[in-house]
């Protein structure tokens, strides 16, 4: 796939899409700063270096569409057009948060976006997106859900089990992995034999996958804009790998 031509966007759609971006970065930043002074309870995992992912494909969706989530949830939500003064009362642990300050990170979901949640269990929003397929596919709608992952995911039994399902009852569901090479700090290289997941994929569930660069916003909009197309109109899944690298460790803020 090949990267759009700017100019096919208007000029109010660029800006949109840079501020999401910049809005990402920014809510990311602030929480780095607020979670290093222990002003927070539990478990803060960051989405810095990966904006372009969330971006890009949220605003290929349509606002009908669901998107599911990871333990590094924030930025979808933002992508998804969450409330950030919710989100950041969530994360102080505060009753006007989008779980009343009982979800945190971990479990933030906002449903009115169509934002199933985010989960503390890796690769646990897998099984709940393809859920989400099957519901659209019995209630014959073309809704499409949107699936982030990251590459540590693609070695769990329920990342198997539910691409496998997917693809032999041809759900409309886009399989997101964003594969920033370590999972946790494990390069991919010693954990998985076939560090292309877009290759394990394709090969071993026949499903249509592809693999592009995540760090370019133009690379990641076209490539979602056409895998979302073609799930929506062939009502089939597909599997897309962005290459990506965050820019803070697992849980390590420093």
């Amino acid at each position: 796939m090949t990267a759009p031509a700017t100019h096919k966007l208007n000029k109010e759609k660029m800006l949109q899409i840079y501020r999401t971006m910049v809005m990402i970065r920014t809510f990311e930043s602030k929480e780095a700063s607020i979670y290093r002074q222990g002003l927070q309870p539990g478990f803060v995992h960051l989405y810095l270096g990966e904006e372009a992912i969330a971006t890009g494909v949220c605003a290929a969706l349509r606002q009908d569409d669901f998107i599911t989530s990871t333990h590094r949830g924030h930025g979808h939500l933002i992508a998804r057009g969450g409330d950030v003064k919710r989100m950041m009362a969530e994360l102080f642990g505060r009753e006007t948060g989008y779980c009343r300050g009982k979800g945190g990170s971990l479990h933030i979901a906002d449903f009115d976006l169509g934002m199933l949640g985010a989960n503390g269990i890796v690769g646990g929003g897998i099984p709940i997106a393809t859920g989400a397929g099957l519901s659209a596919k019995k209630r014959h709608t073309d809704q499409v859900t949107a699936c982030f992952f990251g590459d540590g995911a693609t070695n769990q039994g329920t990342f198997h089990e539910a691409i496998n399902m997917a693809s032999t009852w041809k759900l409309p569901v886009v399989y997101v992995c964003e594969n920033n090479g370590y999972a946790i700090g494990t390069h991919i290289d010693r954990s998985t034999a076939q560090p292309n997941q877009y290759k394990r994929v394709d090969t071993a569930y026949n499903m249509k996958s592809s693999q592009h660069d995540g760090m370019d916003i133009d690379t990641v909009m076209e490539a979602a804009k056409l895998a979302i197309d073609y799930v929506r109109n062939e009502q089939k899944p597909y599997f897309i790998e962005f290459m990506t690298y965050r820019l803070r460790g697992h849980v390590n803020l420093f």
